[in-house]
């Protein structure tokens, strides 16, 4: 059976995850409330632009027709980091000639620039620069290399020229910026983002783990619990990439600036490397930049965006993220519902290969033993459902990381898991506010609210996962199959 085309049944059977960036092209009720209609997992709140009562707001939005919907969708807050970009010119925008120089001047007013100069807002360029460094303006479209640097003044030689606007980015070719990784202004919005209560909050530019520990001491100071993303755009971090993996609770593969730095060629091997290396060390990824950037003002994908998609569904990566397309584009809605469709397809081709956990390693924890076990199990045996009764999400997070075409649904009282599972390819949430203590009960509940859902058959296997103490955080120790019908004809 092909899947159908239906935007509901897209979201109700699709694995692989959407984020969308919200902002002014999504900033109303009726757009967000669609935007979730479609199939959107997780909403990426960008800190780099926008007031705190912006982001509260179109929080508020979300959750609200999350609500409506009887869904859970994650909220996602990134952090800008440092802004390393060149400042304003009077007329708006210079043409530079291939051969031309050009300075950065770090002593410039910030609206002052010309077709000789421009001011940067990051100061220290200065130090970290030096003759024959090549530095990269607007996503690589611009292309200066280093002559000298004289006082606070870069003088550089246009090799690739073209249109320069106001504000655009500024790499150097092989990282090695000493821009920290959080700055004045995330320390402010991760105090905003504790207020808001968001789910996860995304690193910008780290170099190391030190950085996510330094970020995670500052959420803890603000009373936020939120989950670390990892933003991997940094060449430096490609040698530090599992201290990174390791120190987050997720990673986002962020492909322009990453790509800017180490080169466009190297790119997707470096994707393929870290999907595989975040699913190995049981932490989700995000695919990220440009994914369906023509739809910003198209209503159709190139058919290249659509390969893109598509190779990392089949990458293994659990979501797949939406920026500008979302955030000022003019089809917010219709770029989800295309990009649902089209990861539907690509895990239609795959649904058969199912793979197996890491049977070789040791197990670190009971739960961890317990939920490779149940995917085991499922890959092996004819099962509909695998459900997994879970406090803090660390089980299906686990089953997640073994490729099944079978769904798994996270069972859970929290709404804090619940939407932090939203992430996880695969993974559905069901909020379960269950008070029986006995195991029978439980699973006839389970049974009854999956029947509901219209997820089961009668003659369906389904593997439970629990704990003995049922409601203890890592408390899973027990795996039980059950058949439907035996569950539902019982007295």
């Amino acid at each position: 059976m092909h899947p159908s085309n239906t935007p509901g049944y897209l979201s109700s059977t699709r694995r692989t995850k959407i984020v969308a960036t919200l902002g002014p092209a999504s900033d109303n009720p009726q757009v967000i409330e669609e935007l979730v209609r479609a199939g959107v997992d997780v909403v990426r709140l960008n800190f780099s632009h926008g007031k705190a009562a912006d982001h509260q707001n179109r929080a508020d939005m979300v959750r609200e027709a999350a609500r409506k919907h009887g869904r859970f969708v994650s909220i996602l807050g990134d952090l800008q980091g440092p802004k390393i970009r060149i400042d304003r010119f009077k007329t708006g925008k210079v043409e530079l000639a291939d051969g031309a120089m050009f300075t950065l001047d770090a002593d410039m007013d910030r609206d002052a620039g010309d077709e000789q100069a421009v001011g940067i807002t990051y100061k220290a360029l200065v130090t970290d620069s030096k003759p024959g460094d090549i530095l990269l303006l607007d996503d690589g479209r611009i292309v200066l290399q280093v002559e000298s640097v004289v006082g606070n003044k870069i003088q550089t030689k246009v090799v690739v020229g073209g249109e320069l606007s106001n504000n655009k980015g500024i790499n150097r070719q092989g990282g090695g910026l000493s821009a920290p990784a959080i700055t004045e202004k995330d320390r402010d919005d991760i105090k905003t983002a504790a207020q808001i209560g968001v789910d996860y909050i995304a690193v910008s530019f780290p170099r190391t783990g030190e950085d996510i520990h330094e970020a995670r001491r500052l959420l803890q100071e603000a009373g936020c619990t939120a989950h670390i993303v990892a933003k991997i755009e940094r060449a430096e971090a490609i040698d530090s990439i599992r201290d990174i993996i390791q120190a987050s609770d997720a990673i986002m593969i962020a492909r322009g600036d990453l790509g800017v730095e180490i080169g466009d060629a190297e790119l997707p091997a470096v994707q393929k490397a870290f999907i595989r290396m975040a699913r190995d060390m049981n932490r989700p990824v995000i695919t990220a930049t440009q994914m369906m950037e023509t739809m910003i003002t198209n209503p159709i994908p190139t058919r290249a965006e659509v390969f893109d998609v598509a190779n990392a569904v089949l990458d293994g990566t659990d979501a797949v993220m939406l920026s500008a397309e979302t955030a000022a584009g003019k089809h917010p809605v219709r770029v989800v519902e295309t990009m649902a469709r089209i990861c539907h397809r690509a895990e239609y081709q795959i649904e058969a290969k199912r793979g197996q956990p890491p049977l070789d390693i040791p197990f670190e924890r009971i739960d961890q033993a317990i939920a490779y076990s149940a995917i085991y199990t499922a890959n092996h045996l004819s099962v509909g459902a695998i459900v997994a009764l879970t406090e803090s999400g660390a089980t299906p997070l686990w089953m997640s990381r073994v490729n099944t075409d079978i769904p798994i649904y996270a069972f859970t009282r929290s709404e804090v898991a619940a939407r932090r599972v939203a992430l996880y390819r695969g993974v559905q949430a069901v909020h379960f506010p269950y008070s029986s203590t006995d195991h029978a009960e439980v699973n006839r509940l389970v049974i009854e609210a999956l029947i509901q859902m219209e997820r089961l058959d009668e003659g369906d296997l389904v593997i439970i996962t629990k704990g003995d103490l049922m409601g203890e955080m890592g408390g899973t120790n027990a795996m039980k199959i059950v058949r439907v019908g035996d569950i539902i004809n019982a007295d």
